[in-house]
């Protein structure tokens, strides 16, 4: 097991419901019975599981391990049988003693169409309440669900509608299908006036805990563990053993980035910030069930989220000890590992004390997470060059992208307790805006990092191995920019807990190394801060200008004719030459202008030409594609005006000089002044931190903080010193990051303050 950070999101105790007494199931006894009844039914298997017992310091552990229920790998089958049934005999007006045979009778001429949302086993158990009635069903799915999954369901003879979107917005859209005379929706979380079925589902779910009772003995639990998506599950849970006289306590546990109940039980939120996808699938719900709310809120004793990686833990766990568990399932012991040993006594666990984890569902396929429990800069920065995160759009093997790194952001941010919200308007192209929060009055500081890197390829050694020799931590990133990017993490973390007036926020954005897609995405979302800090690797130099660019591309037009027949043929590619001259002359006049004072004249040079089809042909078409290096005071329009002059001087001087002029790619320079309050207040405490006086300078290179001055916010340059940017040996100085990570805390205490 790993350790836990002392920053991790702690557990939250619920006073109000050491007493509460929950509202009794009384047709308990009826679907329990009914259950009986159900296809291949029979009681899971309840595992004592005494290794686990003396790790945690109690009298015994039992796993209710519902790897198979009813032939379906997960316990939904319960809630989603009784459901269906009481929704079905309702729509038939049916009594309910009706037999299944009946049922299916009653439909075998019906059109009827079952609907549900899903992460995976609702979907599925509801596609076979359909197919064992002898009617369709249609499972919407949210956008992340893995293939597998989805094939499941489609294997019970579900149709399977992928949303755009995720868990929540799959919810609407299956209600919304549903409404036509022959829909009937299925889901187990309510809202607005949905709530009768929603309630049948909870009901379904209590035959589990009864078995729990039968084969305990009577005894009961002094602490179970529920798992949470919607709260379905743990409302049943709470409702069978918050009874009148028992001592039996409820322990809830979600996904660090699925943490609905947790974030509304402590902060009051009704739905928690869209983050990352996580291995827990069926825990993936930005918000809690109507119906289940008033119960959890009032009988759940202890809320806990989980890491992805403290799940998979607990799943090797499991199977070790023979208990086929998936994420979901094995969140129950990761629960439990959580626990201090003050926390058990506060909970009034002793030596003698029995628990029960109710394991949800059983194996099945998941990509294996991150550790995200690392605090120091240095390590964080190693766990971040891991991942390989080359940017899609470059290279001759197009690189991953950024998708599996702004999951392990996220999850680092939510293990403690820092919002995390996914911004991806490009699909596969996902950026991560973190905001720990402050208390409010005061300024906001935006911390912002890209985590693209350019190709692995062409690197010397393994481009992911981050080792660090004689100071210097290696791989393809270090440099460019993943030291930058932990240093402004563990920035955020430090300043959660200090708990400032303003807020610190940290965009982890995509795509910097093409077109800056994520600093464009992150800032059309709208996020805005007071000042912003790219902490691209600059020596620990204050960088407070740089140059823009405007790539540019001419078509030469000729006009394509054999090669013998120079009469019908004009030449493109030879009449290119006289733009290729006179562009050679604008950049060495360019180099002739008025500098400025911090980045030097601006350049231009030609960066592609293409033209021809054939060698024995005339081409009709020669386009020449160029650079121009921009100054503070220069436009892409007056760009664009000097090179039409240039190109209609050659067409008065050379006959039949025709072309065509456009922009296709802009960015725009970077100029903050010496004097300004940022820069000096970088320069105060990189000179605290390092005890020497930091330099203030320009750069040659584009970044993102000439797109966050363009949107109003003032921006300063700064992060580690490294080498090797885009080369064969990138590194970073290892003392630098740890150096980026205390400057970068010292300015927003004082900002943020």
């Amino acid at each position: 097991m790993t350790s836990s950070s002392p920053q991790r999101r702690p557990l939250h105790f619920n006073s109000i419901a050491t007493d509460w007494v929950a509202p009794q199931n009384r047709d308990l006894a009826a679907i329990v019975e009914f259950h009986r009844r159900f296809p291949e039914y029979e009681p899971t298997a309840l595992v004592s599981l005494p290794a686990i017992a003396q790790e945690a310091g109690v009298g015994a552990v039992y796993i209710k391990n519902e790897s198979n229920r009813c032939g379906l790998p997960a316990f939904k089958i319960l809630g989603a049988s009784w459901g269906t049934y009481r929704a079905i005999t309702k729509r038939l007006g049916l009594p309910l003693n009706t037999t299944f045979d009946a049922i299916q009778q009653a439909l075998s001429s019906s059109t009827l169409t079952l609907y549900a949302a899903t992460d995976g086993n609702h979907g599925r158990a509801i596609a076979r309440m359909a197919r064992l009635f002898g009617i369709s069903a249609e499972i919407h799915v949210p956008y992340c669900m893995k293939e597998d999954i989805i094939n499941f369901i489609r294997q019970e003879g579900g149709k399977v509608i992928v949303s755009k979107r995720g868990y929540d917005d799959a919810v609407q859209e299956a209600f919304v299908a549903s409404q036509h005379p022959q829909g009937l929706f299925i889901q187990d979380c309510s809202f607005g006036n949905y709530t009768e079925v929603p309630q049948w589902i909870v009901d379904g779910y209590e035959t589990m805990v009864h078995e729990i009772d039968e084969q305990l003995q009577g005894k009961l639990p002094n602490l179970v563990i529920a798992p949470v998506g919607v709260g379905s599950l743990a409302q049943s849970v709470v409702t069978h053993y918050k009874t009148s006289g028992s001592c039996s306590k409820i322990m809830s546990v979600e996904a660090d980035t699925a943490a609905s109940l947790w974030k509304r039980l402590v902060r009051g939120e009704k739905s928690s910030v869209q983050s990352a996808p996580t291995i827990m699938a069926g825990l993936e719900c930005a918000t809690i069930s109507e119906q289940s709310w008033p119960i959890l809120q009032r009988g759940i004793d202890v809320s806990a989220t989980v890491s992805d990686f403290e799940a998979h833990e607990a799943c090797e766990t499991l199977h070790k000890l023979g208990v086929a568990a998936g994420p979901c399932g094995a969140a129950s012991l990761a629960a439990l590992r959580r626990l201090t040993t003050e926390e058990k006594s506060a909970l009034g666990l002793t030596k003698g004390s029995v628990v029960v984890l109710l394991s949800t569902e059983g194996l099945r396929t998941y990509d294996i997470p991150h550790d995200v429990s690392e605090d120091d800069p240095v390590a964080l920065t190693q766990a971040l060059v891991r991942i390989n995160s080359a940017n899609p759009a470059l290279g001759s093997e197009p690189g991953p992208g950024e998708t599996e790194i702004a999951k392990f952001i996220c999850s680092w941010f939510e293990y403690r307790d820092i919002d995390a919200h996914w911004v991806e308007p490009v699909k596969g192209r996902p950026s991560v805006v973190g905001v720990a929060k402050g208390r409010g009055g005061g300024k906001r500081l935006l911390l912002n990092g890209h985590t693209d890197t350019v190709t692995l390829l062409g690197y010397d050694g393994n481009p992911l191995d981050p080792r660090i020799e004689d100071g210097k931590l290696y791989g393809r990133g270090s440099a460019d920019m993943k030291s930058g990017l932990a240093a402004q993490m563990v920035t955020a973390a430090r300043i959660k807990r200090l708990q400032l007036a303003g807020d610190v926020v940290v965009t982890a954005v995509a795509d910097e190394e093409l077109e800056s897609l994520g600093t464009v995405n992150v800032l059309a979302a709208g996020w805005r801060a007071d000042a912003a800090i790219v902490s691209e690797c600059t020596d620990m130099a204050i960088t407070r200008a740089h140059k823009g660019f405007v790539w540019l591309e001419i078509d030469v037009h000729g006009v394509a004719a054999h090669g013998s027949r120079p009469d019908l043929g004009y030449d493109a590619i030879s009449k290119s030459g006289y733009v290729l001259v006179e562009l050679d002359r604008y950049a060495a006049l360019l180099q002739q202008r008025e500098a400025d004072q911090v980045v030097g004249p601006p350049s231009a040079h030609a960066s592609i030409i293409q033209g021809g089809e054939e060698v024995s042909s005339y081409p009709a078409k020669c386009t020449i594609t160029l650079e121009r290096r921009t100054v503070a005071g220069e436009s892409p329009a007056a760009v664009e005006r000097e090179l039409r002059d240039i190109l209609n001087q050659i067409a008065a001087n050379v006959v039949g000089f025709k072309y065509d002029l456009r922009v296709t790619f802009s960015r725009p320079p970077f100029h903050m002044a010496e004097d300004a309050a940022l820069t000096q207040l970088v320069r105060k405490y990189a000179k605290m931190v390092t005890l020497a006086e930091p330099k203030i300078t320009g750069a040659p290179y584009w970044t993102d903080s000439a797109l966050l001055l363009h949107a109003g916010i003032p921006t300063i340059l700064f992060g580690p010193r490294g080498e090797g940017f885009h080369g064969k040996d990138e590194f970073v100085y290892s003392d630098s990051i740890t150096q980026t990570a205390q400057i970068l805390t010292h300015i927003a205490e004082e900002f943020c303050a």
